[in-house]
């Protein structure tokens, strides 16, 4: 499976996130899909990393009237890379794939990590501060999993049972290489979505979770001797089919 860069929103990236902050109502919603009090600290957490503030004139940077909405056929605002690039051309990269279809894969993904580290934890081979940080990137992505979960339900779908799944867990030093590769994985295949997401919602949720995925993705290249973003200034997006194909491995049924 191919090493993916991580890299946390920017402020072109957040236009959907500034348009939830100025519109009570989309907050609310956001809030309520995101876990309540916990949320509003995430949530503010991240508005000061995409730069929000008062000059939202810009908007997302899409040149649009459209409440910030790029129009059809509009070019991605970062062309080297970032959350507005994917791998599959398209006037509109949105067309043809729902929000719920995006979520339940996003969901796929939180119930692969999630029995990832909870196996990692029962397998032994971390103690002490190694153990302690795999216990806490475990419990983001069950928190990930459950929020994705009830956003699946919000959107009048059926929450899918999670796959059975068998992990390599052979060394410390190969568990963490593969953590490593599992959470680039993670942060790729939110980078690939966010552009074909509608609902500003569901957008703000996947860019707060892209954002911690990123974090652990950097930390654990640090413990294994990869650079916190290995390819280089811009995180380069992973599409479903790419991301899909590279974990199935992993998926025993």
């Amino acid at each position: 499976m191919q090493d993916w860069i991580t890299k946390t929103p920017t402020r072109d990236e957040a236009g959907a996130v500034e348009r939830l902050e100025r519109d009570p109502a989309s907050r609310k919603r956001f809030l309520r899909m995101m876990g309540g009090a916990g949320a509003a600290t995430a949530f503010a957490t991240f508005l000061a990393a995409c730069g929000s503030g008062s000059d939202s004139g810009s908007g997302s940077g899409s040149g649009s009237d459209n409440g910030g909405q790029p129009s059809a056929g509009a070019p991605a605002a970062n062309p080297a890379g970032g959350a507005a690039a994917t791998r599959e051309g398209s006037p509109d990269p949105r067309v043809g794939t729902t929000d719920l279809e995006i979520v339940g894969y996003a969901l796929t993904l939180e119930q692969l990590e999630t029995a990832f580290y909870a196996d990692v934890v029962e397998s032994g081979l971390f103690r002490g501060a190694d153990l302690d940080m795999i216990e806490q990137f475990g419990e983001h992505e069950r928190e990930h999993r459950e929020t994705l979960e009830a956003t699946v339900e919000m959107l009048g779908g059926d929450v899918p049972k999670a796959p059975k799944t068998k992990f390599p867990l052979e060394s410390p030093g190969s568990v963490l290489r593969l953590a490593a590769e599992v959470e680039n994985v993670g942060a790729a295949a939110y980078l690939g979505q966010a552009n074909r997401i509608r609902s500003e919602e569901v957008l703000a949720a996947a860019l707060s979770i892209h954002s911690v995925e990123a974090r652990h993705a950097a930390t654990l290249n640090a413990l294994v001797g990869l650079p916190p973003e290995p390819q280089g200034s811009f995180a380069v997006p992973a599409s479903m089919e790419e991301v899909l194909t590279g974990v199935q491995r992993f998926i025993v049924s």
